[in-house]
């Protein structure tokens, strides 16, 4: 009996967990940009995606220097390309595997370096050029668990990137994975950020 009310009570706090982040979001409908920690952003994504990751036998590696500084983002729309990213990442590997985030500030010290690594199936090299076009994709359609397959979400990823006046690039080799590299541009003048 223990047991059952140590397993009822875990899963009433991680569902309070997930209506605070959700409601959270629901809060931050602004458009505008903002000193972002998009360290508490990547922890939000793990804790919607956590029981979906651990239902397909995928990890994640998660490392976040801790001197990254804030982003000026809107919150919202990069937790959107996060988790698309995270989605895309877990369908790449249909027998499960690793997925690497990582945070850190970029060489050009201006942008925030936000990488999304997997270890699945790879795209072919003649499909990357047109990976962010619109309704295209290498995805015969939805997976099992009905996500997927519209060629709308990379190309929405790249919009939001391009709005925050950042980068996304991705490299990818075949039975090896691939790797999204986002560049976000940071907040300078750390002093004001409360």
């Amino acid at each position: 009996r223990d047991k059952a009310l140590n397993k009822i009570l875990e899963a009433s706090e991680r569902a309070a967990k997930i209506t605070q982040t959700i409601l959270a979001q629901a809060r931050n409908r602004s458009e505008s940009l903002t000193a972002t920690n998009l360290g508490a952003i990547i922890q939000d994504a793990m804790l919607l995606l956590e029981r979906e990751m651990r239902k397909y036998r995928v990890s994640v590696e998660i490392e976040i220097d801790p001197e990254t500084p804030a982003a000026m983002a809107n919150g919202n729309q990069i937790q959107r390309v996060l988790l698309n990213l995270l989605i895309n990442a877990r369908q790449a590997m249909t027998e499960g595997g690793t997925i690497f985030v990582r945070l850190r500030q970029a060489d050009e010290k201006e942008f925030i370096e936000l990488v999304v690594r997997d270890s699945g199936k790879g795209i072919p090299r003649d499909k990357l050029p047109r990976i962010f076009d619109a309704f295209y994709s290498t995805k015969s359609g939805p997976d099992e668990s009905g996500k997927g397959g519209t060629g709308l979400g990379l190309a929405a990823c790249k919009e939001i990137i391009d709005a925050h006046r950042g980068r996304i690039r991705v490299e990818s080799t075949v039975g090896r994975g691939t790797a999204f590299i986002l560049k976000i541009p940071a907040v300078l003048d750390q002093s004001t950020v409360a």
